[in-house]
């Protein structure tokens, strides 16, 4: 489990009850929610999107959220976190007209709204980050790199444009290599050996936190010369990089930080009764205290309740770094006024109002 994508699911749930709970939007109206885990899989992210637009039973929270008298099809959904599960979800939700707001997938592609037209997204498209990254390495004067992307939709694209920049700007690349982490060993080790052997000790790597993980841990078996990494927003604002040597000094950028009022006080309202109601937040309980909520199993304690969460340090806890919670919390709230334009006057909602997604 990923407890940083745990925290930003959870941002949005927070969201959503902080909508509820004001008199200016959407007054007498509850809004209701879904979360589910695409484990980073395309399939499963199609499979969940179909569900949500045919009517589904929640399985992240199982509370009263969403009414059993809701409509079976969802007016509008956020996420995904990758533009990879992005990409597949937007052509199927586009066909039913269902808008999709993304906090994350930042795949140029994504802007063509003749093939996405139901896709929207509160980040921007690495058509810009790609463009100040040519600029960025420009500035410092580095004339001489080398080049590694994921070879995903978010890599392929990505690097595309930022070899474009590249050449607008006179940058000269000596390799432009490619690898995703479920591609066999060999072709990872070849990466990381053409690396090795390169004269070029700049490397812009337009690369997701899993495939760049993977790279690290193989240039380690035999370190290279010092490297100077330009990385981009997948990887570079991950802390857990910082523990790799020759990371130190990798530059690049990151989406904006921001504060969220009440946010870390809602992440941290948790006990084990709550827990138990969602699975999600029974496995962050069990992997965080090393305990079982119900009951001992497996070798593991059974949790007695002296657990403190205030007392953890980790992803979900750390709320310093906010940047893609506030996109998360973004998208619910341009949903929220978006409905909000559709069923509701300046000081009352037609809580009666029958509406279409598209209208969304």
């Amino acid at each position: 489990m990923s407890f940083r994508d745990l925290s930003i699911a959870r941002a949005m749930e927070f969201a959503v009850h902080e909508i509820n709970n004001r008199t200016d939007l959407l007054p007498g109206i509850t809004l209701g929610y879904q979360i589910h885990d695409s484990c980073g899989a395309v399939s499963m992210a199609v499979k969940v999107a179909f569900q949500f637009a045919n009517g589904m039973e929640p399985f992240y929270n199982d509370t009263d959220s969403c009414s059993k008298s809701a409509a079976a099809a969802v007016p509008a959904l956020v996420g995904e976190s990758t533009s990879t599960p992005s990409i597949s979800m937007a052509r199927m939700l586009g066909l039913f007209g269902i808008p999709q707001v993304s906090h994350f997938a930042t795949c140029a592609c994504l802007s063509d709204k003749r093939q996405y037209p139901a896709f929207l997204r509160t980040v921007p498209s690495d058509h810009h980050q790609a463009a100040a990254l040519a600029k960025m390495v420009k500035h410092f004067g580095w004339t001489w790199i080398g080049a590694v992307r994921s070879d995903s939709d978010y890599g392929n694209y990505g690097m595309a444009s930022f070899l474009k920049a590249a050449q607008e700007e006179g940058i000269c690349v000596e390799y432009s290599e490619s690898y995703y982490r479920t591609q066999p060993r060999s072709k990872l080790e070849r990466v990381a050996n053409v690396i090795r052997r390169s004269t070029a000790r700049v490397i812009v790597a337009f690369v997701q936190s899993g495939d760049m993980r993977l790279l690290l841990q193989e240039l380690a078996k035999h370190p290279p010369p010092p490297l100077q990494w330009i990385g981009s927003e997948a990887w570079i604002i991950q802390s857990e990089f910082l523990t790799y040597n020759m990371c130190a000094g990798a530059i690049g950028f990151s989406v904006a930080n921001s504060v969220i009022p009440g946010l870390r006080e809602y992440l941290l309202d948790l006990s084990p009764a709550q827990a138990l109601k969602s699975p999600l937040l029974t496995e962050f309980w069990e992997s965080s205290f090393s305990c079982s909520l119900k009951g001992s199993s497996g070798g593991a304690r059974k949790c007695d309740g002296s657990e403190d969460i205030r007392a953890l340090q980790n992803p979900y806890t750390d709320t310093s770094q906010l940047g893609e919670s506030n996109l998360v919390y973004k998208a619910a709230y341009a949903i929220a006024h978006a409905i909000h334009g559709v069923i509701c006057n300046d000081t009352q909602c037609d809580k009666s109002a029958k509406f279409i997604p598209w209208q969304v």
